[in-house]
């Protein structure tokens, strides 16, 4: 799977990764794994990237930059897929949003994680104790803001960034 990400702070991973250490018997993010997805763009080989980046790169034609701020600690409780629960640093960002659904309109929504279902969120853990991770979820942390100036294209599957565009596009 392919998707276009932000890339995070230092200050942004190095917060989830303190905070992974409070839910001991989940599986956290390992530091480089923590991801902030805008859109999924879709899966295949190379020539079906190099389709989807093009189009994706279209459709950010005129994107300006944007902030974004980690503001708390949430949960899914039953994540869509994968283990549960799932513990996750809530990111404020009106401009990921509005991205998020313009590139909705080129890229079909993933059922039950995108379009109105989408919350920026970066993962901190999944699974583990269901106490441990309502407490971490009432924890109050700092806020961590930051301008969006690139936005990178990542191979889910190989765990990488494939290439950056800057903004604005």
């Amino acid at each position: 799977m392919y998707s276009l990400n932000v890339p995070l702070p230092s200050a942004v991973t190095s917060l989830a990764a303190d905070l992974a250490t409070e839910l001991p018997l989940a599986r956290a993010r390992s530091r480089g794994e923590h991801t902030l997805v805008a859109k999924r763009l879709g899966g295949g080989d190379h020539a079906a990237y190099a389709r989807l980046e093009g189009q994706a790169r279209d459709s950010l034609r005129g994107q300006p930059t944007f902030e974004a701020a980690v503001t708390g600690v949430g949960q899914f409780e039953a994540a869509a897929t994968g283990p549960s629960p799932v513990v996750y640093l809530a990111v404020e960002s009106p401009g990921l949003v509005a991205l998020h659904e313009r590139l909705c309109e080129r890229f079909d929504p993933v059922e039950g994680l995108e379009g109105e279902d989408y919350v920026p969120h970066v993962t901190i853990a999944r699974g583990g104790d269901a106490a441990a991770a309502r407490r971490l979820v009432e924890r109050d942390v700092e806020p961590v803001r930051w301008s969006v100036d690139a936005l990178a294209f990542f191979d889910a599957d190989r765990g990488q960034e494939v290439s950056r565009v800057s903004l604005p596009a």
